[in-house]
């Protein structure tokens, strides 16, 4: 069954203007690109017009509205949702959890996992349970989340040598995902709330920085052992997927940064000899 966004009393032009105003689009811009008028799409903004199911299609698109959100959308307008939301393990997920399985394994004997829109962890490979055992009192819950132990005081953050580098720029991803969502998802925003709340946290981390562009990497410098693991992340998403947990799935996978950081995974990896 599709889901149930949280929808406001708002008409659905107030969501659209939200959205427009989010990607930094001109009314004249956004009607040029869906192909409307100016006039029309003023309209539809300020409540004077309805919009129909294939406009929505259309301004969704050109504004590329997330599925969660275009259901939103739909559901404003007074149409029904169009866009599913499947678990992992679904078998209609079959093929893409086969691909991300495939994936996470290639990436051994590094790091890698699976996370939602909030960094909730999915999935992760041996790479990832490894790293988590290298630091002693590391508090780890039944689902952790990535961002979240990089903030708390009983996760990763004491082992993180660039801390505050890091977390500034994690701070100000989760400050534009609020932002780029639904203004009514409260546990976006809650989320972001507790991130910012935790011990020393800096009071000019509370202002976005949404015109900056965001670094194409992110770096990890781990204290351990003495001396440095430095590793690198990439994220990977699906993007073409037509469900909304997919479309959402992020998969990040780390990379040492120098040989200290490659000879610790790979070391761990190899086979004991039989005494």
């Amino acid at each position: 069954m599709p889901p149930s966004p949280l929808v406001s009393p708002q008409h659905v032009g107030a969501l659209l203007r939200h959205w427009r105003t989010t990607r930094r689009i001109s009314q004249f811009a956004l009607a040029l690109e869906a192909d409307i008028s100016t006039r029309h799409l003023s309209y539809v903004e300020n409540g004077r017009a309805q919009p129909s199911r294939e406009m929505i299609f259309r301004l969704a698109t050109a504004l590329q509205v997330p599925l969660r959100e275009r259901n939103t959308l739909l559901l404003a307008a007074g149409y029904a949702p169009l866009y599913s939301q499947s678990a992992l393990q679904a078998p209609e997920m079959e093929e893409a959890k086969r691909a991300i399985d495939f994936m996470l394994v290639q990436q051994e004997p590094y790091p890698a996992f699976v996370v939602d829109r909030y960094w909730n962890i999915l999935t992760m490979n041996s790479g990832t349970r490894h790293l988590f055992s290298l630091f002693p009192g590391l508090v780890l819950s039944e689902h952790p989340n990535a961002i979240r132990l990089v903030f708390q005081p009983e996760g990763l953050r004491p082992f993180v040598n660039n801390w505050e580098d890091l977390a500034a720029r994690l701070i100000q991803r989760v400050h534009r995902e609020a932002a780029s969502v639904t203004p009514f998802d409260s546990e976006m925003t809650a989320f972001r709330d507790e991130l910012l709340n935790y011990p020393d946290v800096p009071n000019r981390w509370r202002t976005p920085d949404l015109a900056s562009p965001l670094p194409p990497f992110l770096t990890i410098d781990y204290r351990w052992n003495g001396s440095l693991l430095r590793l690198f992340s990439a994220i990977t998403i699906f993007g073409t997927a037509q469900d909304i947990a997919l479309q959402e799935l992020r998969i990040e996978c780390f990379y040492p940064a120098d040989e200290t950081t490659r000879s610790a995974f790979t070391l761990a990896q190899r086979p004991q000899s039989a005494p």
